[in-house]
């Protein structure tokens, strides 16, 4: 029997430049370049075949840079780019934007400092005009705006959204609410799928075990369930606390334990039907 496809719904790539990626330490094991080779050797260490990128960089240039990578490279099959939500032409940027290969959009939420930006009339317009098209809209956002998640989709409307890397959970800490009861309210909005991504590095480090996670990945898994989560594997940035291999193996492990059926869905399929499917066919 043929094993179905694997995909990783998270990674990035770039070209290294410390003006352009500030919120990398210098010397940093990342603060380096990240090319479409080393991805395809990083997917092959587990035999995954396809895989979603997604935007590092706040500038117009970062979604025409992946998806020139994604021309190179077949395992890339949808990338999440980069636009500037709050202009005032947001829809006729969108139709000059578009790609066979650009699924959606995403803004790094969570450096704003206002944790009521995703409620702002241009963010919310933006957004509704991603949706408009058919992309998705990926939600980065801290435990600040994540409460502000629920009203900001009422006001958007139908759509497809993924949360990224859980809200990211501060486990490092053992940090636990507010986030736990805010992602509930996020989980019931039928319309968001998340992304099992970015929880090693919210961990400690340089101690972190499976143990860890456990408590967050059980909390993750019941609100959610196994048709709403996509495993993504924050590649390069994941390297700060395991390799690729370590990465994909802790959340393998959890569903062979706790909903085996359900693993193609979490690490393949689920990421097909967030990123339009129809547009993920190569």
């Amino acid at each position: 029997m043929t094993r179905p496809p694997r995909i990783d719904a998270h990674h990035h790539l770039w070209r290294y430049d410390r003006d352009a990626f500030g919120w990398i330490a210098a010397g940093s094991l990342i603060a380096r370049d990240f090319d479409t080779d080393a991805l395809a050797a990083a997917l092959a260490s587990r035999d995954i075949s396809g895989a979603i990128a997604v935007q590092a960089r706040q500038v117009p240039e970062e979604t025409r840079f992946l998806l020139a990578a994604a021309a190179r490279c077949p395992q890339i099959l949808g990338v999440v780019g980069w636009i500037d939500l709050r202009c005032d032409d947001i829809v006729a940027q969108l139709a000059a934007d578009a790609a066979p290969l650009l699924v959606g959009y995403r803004h790094v939420v969570q450096d704003e400092a206002d944790g009521d930006f995703l409620l702002g009339d241009a963010i919310v317009r933006g957004v509704r005009a991603v949706v408009a098209r058919g992309l998705t809209y990926d939600l980065l956002v801290d435990h600040r705006q994540l409460a502000t998640v629920p009203a900001f989709l009422d006001r958007v409307g139908n759509g497809r959204f993924v949360l990224d890397h859980a809200a990211k959970p501060a486990i490092a800490a053992g940090g636990w609410q507010p986030w736990a009861d805010r992602l509930a309210a996020v989980a019931a909005c039928p319309q968001v799928m998340c992304k099992v991504s970015g929880l090693v590095t919210e961990a400690d480090h340089a101690r972190w075990s499976a143990d860890d996670l456990q408590r967050y990945l059980d909390h993750i898994f019941t609100l959610f369930g196994p048709s709403r989560l996509m495993w993504g594997s924050d590649w390069p940035v994941c390297l700060l606390a395991a390799d690729y291999g370590r990465v994909f193996d802790v959340i393998a492990d959890y569903v062979e334990r706790h909903c085996p059926r359900h693993a193609a869905a979490i690490f393949g399929e689920n990421a097909l039907a967030a990123y339009a499917p129809a547009e993920l066919e190569r």
